[in-house]
């Protein structure tokens, strides 16, 4: 079947690397500048966009993954789930959460302390998590830029729940403003025997305040990492926290595919990598966090304000009935 992405405008940043780097892409547009090819995609029929140390191609046939299994058929079957239901204040369910502590910058220079507090992390009463970075520095608490300037939340399943394949959704309101990066997404459970990112990396949404209509996908693995992951972005009509969205990925063996809302906006093949290696077929745990500045979305300024709030209504992961 042909990859209908017709219903979102996608933008995808390709950066040249070593060997061959593929994304699924429709239409095309493409811009060379130094080492940076920017291809940019919009409606039409899905085609495969090769960058080579010689240069950019396109060739022109369809897209190869097709969906598998359709979202709502009833060969899904749900194996885990927080639905977040409590009185509000109630801390996060550590049966199935570990809130990381710290402000070392996470890999990204992010300006935020993490916590484990009901102030930063807790049942809404409203059936939603609510995860809150707020502009506070708590006594004692040392960034890697000297003193904290923010508090937020980051919690991991890692330990707790992992699984490998399936269709893995939240329902979430996102908060907004420059600086503001909250993120679903997941890592490889070897993560602490063989690092980042060689145990894999799948960002199942994440939103940059700078970009109030975009929300991006990307996968980040050995040699396609940071700003040379592999994704693409989809641009809402509206901002993106205006109202809650649902956002999905549907994984197996043979590639990833993106959705926001019900509607697939990426693609992403097991052959994307080319000759390096892909890292995704193993378990993985979820991760959900709101971070405050960072490399990629800036850092906060007059316009933004605070507290800032990521809802959760529920997150859910399903797999295929035998």
């Amino acid at each position: 079947m042909a990859w209908d992405s017709t219903r979102f405008p996608v933008t995808l940043s390709v950066f040249r690397g070593v060997g061959a780097q593929t994304a699924l892409v429709d239409q095309v547009e493409i811009i060379t500048a130094d080492d940076t090819t920017q291809i940019t995609m919009q409606g039409g029929e899905a085609g495969i966009v090769t960058t080579t140390e010689e240069g950019a191609t396109v060739e022109e046939t369809n897209a190869t993954l097709a969906e598998t299994v359709p979202l709502d058929s009833e060969r899904w079957q749900l194996v885990w789930s927080d639905e977040f239901e409590g009185e509000a204040g109630t801390p996060i369910d550590t049966n199935s959460w570990t809130c990381e502590t710290g402000g070392h910058g996470w890999g990204n220079n992010e300006h935020e302390f993490y916590t484990d507090r009901v102030e930063n992390v807790s049942l809404d009463g409203n059936s939603s998590l609510a995860i809150v970075a707020r502009q506070e520095t708590l006594p004692d608490s040392q960034c890697w830029y000297g003193e904290c300037l923010y508090t937020s939340a980051r919690c991991i399943t890692k330990g707790k729940f992992e699984f490998q394949y399936g269709r893995v959704e939240a329902r979430m309101k996102l908060p907004y403003g420059q600086g503001i990066w909250p993120a679903f997404w997941m890592l490889g459970g070897n993560f602490e025997d063989v690092g980042w990112p060689n145990s894999g990396e799948i960002d199942i949404m994440e939103f940059i305040g700078k970009e109030p209509n975009s929300v991006y996908g990307t996968i980040h693995g050995p040699n396609y990492s940071g700003g040379s992951g592999i994704g693409g972005s989809t641009v809402l009509n509206q901002p993106v926290s205006d109202e809650f969205h649902i956002f999905a990925i549907q994984w197996d063996e043979n590639g990833i595919h993106w959705y926001v809302d019900g509607q697939r906006f990426l693609a992403i093949p097991k052959s994307a990598v080319g000759r390096r290696e892909w890292v995704f077929d193993h378990d993985f745990f979820l991760l959900l966090n709101l971070a405050v500045g960072g490399n990629w979305p800036g850092y906060p300024d007059a316009t933004t304000t605070f507290p800032q709030t990521l809802l959760v209504d529920y997150v859910r992961v399903y797999q295929l009935a035998d």
